[in-house]
């Protein structure tokens, strides 16, 4: 699949999921203090993701 989500410790040692697309870093969400932190996370886009308004700024 050309599309994963990743959790990965950062320099912090904080728990940040990652969305990737063909291995380039798409975005990053904050650093959470636990694994089950950056899960929830990520659940919450896939569930709240596919019915979101898309903003154009100028």
């Amino acid at each position: 699949m050309a599309h994963k989500f990743v959790i990965e410790k950062n320099k912090a040692g904080e728990f940040v999921a990652k969305f990737k697309h063909n291995g380039e870093l798409i975005w990053w969400t904050e650093g959470y203090s636990s694994r089950a932190s950056a899960r929830n996370a990520i659940a919450s886009i896939l569930k709240n993701g596919p019915a979101a308004a898309v903003e154009e700024e100028e």
